[in-house]
């Protein structure tokens, strides 16, 4: 399986990424720069954590609108697994690939710490290796992850199971502790907290690594492989 790391100028979490799916996963990976155009030839494609541009405007607000981000829509539409984590997410939000918006945390405070996450959702392509209600401990570090949508809208994600994860407190202000929420075709995730953080035990954590270990899971099994 092979992915694609999309590199926005302000992206800080990009080596991590591309450290989680190359050393841990053993996988092949490349960075992609937000001017480029084509996502031909990768399964996977990962929008990392950061302040693209600078987060000007509102967080994502301007990475939105980056060439690249025509490939990566397209790519979410064909199907392609699409995970965008912290900054991506909200790239994804302003892009229209998944519904709500980003406010700042209640308490205008950065939080940078790791939080304990329930999973809500262990039927998706991102997390089939984990059980439901299974607890795990991830990092988050931001500034702007108060998940926020209407009513309708949080029918909606909890008819269609997309909350895929809570936070075991409300560390941010999310709306009924949401943080983490799939498209309804279940091929595009974003979270708040950090997978890529807690892939080995040395970074204080291991239990990101079983949602990249899901995603390979799920491509071996659709594709014909000899791995």
């Amino acid at each position: 399986m092979k992915f694609a790391v999309i590199v926005f100028p302000g992206s800080n979490c990009d080596a991590d990424m591309y450290h989680a799916i190359r050393d841990q996963l053993g996988e092949e990976v490349d960075y992609v720069w937000h001017n480029d155009t084509s996502l031909d030839g990768y399964d996977g494609i990962l929008l990392p954590g950061g302040f693209s541009h600078g987060d000007y405007l509102r967080s994502g607000a301007i990475a939105r609108f980056a060439p690249i981000m025509n490939a990566v829509i397209e790519a979410a539409n064909a199907g392609v697994p699409v995970l965008g984590v912290c900054n991506g997410f909200q790239v994804l939000l302003e892009a229209g690939l998944l519904p709500g918006a980003m406010k700042r945390n209640e308490g205008l405070k950065f939080i940078c710490r790791p939080v304990q996450l329930s999973v809500e959702n262990a039927d998706t392509l991102f997390t089939s290796t984990y059980t439901k209600g299974q607890e795990i401990t991830i990092p988050v570090a931001h500034g702007e992850g108060n998940y926020e949508c209407d009513e309708e809208t949080y029918q909606a994600l909890e008819a269609n199971n997309q909350i895929v994860f809570r936070y075991s407190e409300n560390v941010n202000g999310s709306r009924h502790q949401i943080a983490g929420i799939v498209n309804e075709a279940g091929n595009v995730l974003g979270m708040m907290p950090h997978p890529e953080r807690a892939v080995e035990e040395l970074l204080g954590s291991d239990q990101g690594l079983p949602l990249f270990q899901s995603i390979l899971k799920n491509w071996r099994d659709s594709h014909v492989t000899t791995r």
